[in-house]
């Protein structure tokens, strides 16, 4: 039981590390999975439920920009961010629901997991060295087909190793917005997106569990929350005065040691 509280302890620390940076949770989960793993029925619904623990730490530290109940809030913006953030996440949902199957069982390997980083790494580092001036500069600013278009653009993620944040923070970033308005879009789309796929896979999956299994979910969700909090605090002060380039280097390194590792193995 301990050796498993210490997987959960792992791969929740794993799991808010990485959500909402531009590196890949699902990717990195799938790697350190190959030596940290639990049953296949099991893993699938500890990786749902710590997601969600992520997503408790964006609701919490955004509370005033997405709570309509907040004292803090503007209601008004409060609703017109939500209205573009459900635009956002449709496409998602569509593609998500008539492709989901398929890509889980032709794409959820190492190799595409490695590509998909280095491919990734390289988008981010040509991005980065762009001379161009962001036309989008707030959620104020930000349109209904621009936001429809983010949504469109984050469905790249569903390939393991891409990233959510990376691949909205991309299209975000190609279609005019600035860095800071892409990566706080990201994490707004991330609540709906990522809600939406542990609800479809809590049902497919079934919620049958042991005493033992829902301390070690348990463990995992609290893991999850408190490191995601962290980062995301982190990460929107590191982006006031810094790019995404480290982000960059750091898929390609990973990518080619995963590459290196699953040929040799």
């Amino acid at each position: 039981m301990i050796f498993e509280l210490i997987k959960a302890i792992i791969l929740g620390a794993v799991e808010g590390i990485t959500e909402f940076l531009p590196i890949s949770s699902t990717g990195h989960l799938i790697i350190v999975n190959e030596w940290l793993k639990f049953s296949k029925q099991f893993t699938d619904m500890f990786d749902i439920v710590i997601q969600l623990g992520a997503i408790v730490a964006v609701a919490l530290y955004f509370n005033p920009r997405i709570c309509p109940l907040s004292k803090y809030a503007d209601r008004k913006k409060v609703f017109a961010l939500w209205k573009k953030t459900i635009i956002a996440v449709l496409p998602a949902l569509v593609i998500g629901v008539l492709l989901a199957k398929t890509i889980q069982e032709k794409l959820f390997n190492p190799t595409t997991v490695a590509v998909a980083l280095i491919v990734g790494g390289v988008a981010l580092i040509l991005l980065e060295k762009r001379k161009t001036t962001p036309k989008i500069n707030s959620m104020e600013e930000l349109s209904y087909k621009t936001a429809f278009a983010i949504g469109f653009i984050q469905c790249l993620a569903m390939i393991p190793g891409t990233s959510r944040s990376g691949a909205t923070i991309i299209g975000a970033m190609l279609l005019g917005a600035s860095r800071v308005l892409a990566a706080e879009f990201s994490f707004f789309l991330a609540i709906p997106t990522i809600a939406a796929a542990s609800v479809y896979s809590l049902f497919k999956n079934g919620l049958n569990m042991t005493g033992a299994e829902a301390i070690i979910l348990a463990t995992g969700f609290v893991t999850s929350f408190l490191v995601a909090y962290a980062v995301i605090k982190m990460f929107m002060k590191y982006i006031q005065t810094k790019n995404f380039m480290p982000f960059g280097y750091y898929r390609i390194v990973l990518g080619v040691l995963v590459l290196i590792y699953f040929w040799i193995k």
